[in-house]
């Protein structure tokens, strides 16, 4: 199994069909995203949409999300699944480190995620891979 980590360049009908499958497994509730939507997150500057392949086919997404700030740089993992079928296997690993090397390079000084506390094995994933449990409070205003 080789798994290779690339950053979107473009939309394509692959990528728009790998948002069908995989968007539902992160949130069910999210609406399905055409190829205009997919294509707006390729394209916003700040973004860097990551693309897990497993033998030439996409297993999984990473969202970075990079911008400026008084203090630097701010780097934000989003948007992270899987495909089920290709779980613990080292995808989301790949992924995650790969979005930091990206986040580095962009002279980001930490990056940042949630994941919620029932997703057992992604916290344990993004411990393993040095992140550190933030005491912060994270709040958020439903529009």
């Amino acid at each position: 199994m080789a798994i290779a980590v690339e950053v979107a360049q473009a939309v394509t009908p692959e990528l728009v069909r790998a948002f069908d499958l995989l968007l539902p497994q992160l949130d069910p509730s999210a609406a399905p995203l055409n190829a205009a939507a997919v294509d707006a997150l390729v394209r916003w500057p700040g973004n860097r949409l990551l693309v897990a392949r497993v033998d030439g086919e996409i297993a999984g997404v990473l969202m970075l999300v990079m911008f400026p700030i008084a203090t630097g740089t701010q780097a934000r993992i989003e948007d992270v699944v899987v495909d089920k079928a290709s779980r613990k296997r080292g995808i989301g690993a790949a992924l995650t480190m790969e979005a930091v090397r990206l986040a580095r390079e962009a002279g980001a000084h930490a990056v940042d995620l949630t994941s919620h506390p029932s997703r057992q094995h992604a916290n344990r994933l993004y411990q393993r891979l040095g992140f550190q449990r933030s005491d912060t409070n994270v709040y958020w205003l439903t529009l």
